[in-house]
């Protein structure tokens, strides 16, 4: 059974679930798998105690996403849902930036391939819409890297990543398919802004989202 947006959006972070919120009906769907499928990634670095065995489960990840889907197993919601798209091997590149960080050091290349890989996953999103991919890649990137500053505990690797994040620059505006990743980067700018931080914490980080999703600005 094809499962809903709302299976696969109950499992996402709070924030995520806000932006999918945000989604024209027409793009609910791919945007919670692609979110979700991101969300995967990241409990596999989140729950990392062996880099061996992380790299084992993001490569199962990347193996499944670039082989044909009638060899994929059944009943996981998320690749269950990656069914559906035309292209679900243009999320593999979303596995490669995650591999980044099972390294102990985190420095600017690194860095620029985490947010690189990331950002993928919107483009491929954006392309699975029928929106040309780049305006979606240099908003995910400003995503991801403000995600990362807000995570990061060690003092010197957060520092350098603020950096990178404010050389970034502002999201770029997109279109309406796109509306969660307009909350999202938007968030993040803001974030970085004002020194890294949650992306969404107090009145109005509430009330940015507010606007970026009602308004797209």
């Amino acid at each position: 059974m094809r499962p809903v947006a709302g299976d696969l959006h109950s499992d996402l972070p709070e924030l995520s679930q806000l932006a999918v919120a945000y989604a024209p009906p027409a793009a609910k769907q791919q945007t919670a798998t692609m979110l979700a499928l991101d969300e995967r990634l990241a409990t596999i670095l989140r729950k990392k105690r062996e880099p061996m065995l992380a790299q084992l489960r993001l490569a199962w990840w990347r193996d499944r996403l670039n082989e044909p889907a009638a060899q994929w197993p059944a009943g996981d919601a998320v690749l269950d849902s990656l069914r559906e798209w035309n292209n679900p091997g243009a999320l593999a590149p979303l596995v490669d930036g995650w591999e980044v960080l099972v390294a102990d050091q985190v420095d600017q290349t690194a860095l620029d391939r985490f947010a690189t890989g990331r950002a993928a996953g919107f483009a491929a999103l954006a392309a699975e819409l029928d929106h040309p991919p780049a305006p979606a890649r240099r908003a995910g990137r400003v995503w991801a890297l403000a995600d990362l500053v807000a995570n990061l505990s060690d003092p010197q690797e957060r520092a350098l990543a603020l950096t990178v994040a404010q050389q970034n620059g502002h999201p770029p505006a997109l279109p309406r398919d796109l509306r969660p990743l307009t909350v999202l980067a938007g968030l993040g700018w803001r974030a970085v802004r004002t020194g890294g931080g949650p992306l969404l914490v107090g009145r109005g980080a509430a009330l940015t989202a507010l606007r970026l999703g009602v308004l797209g600005r």
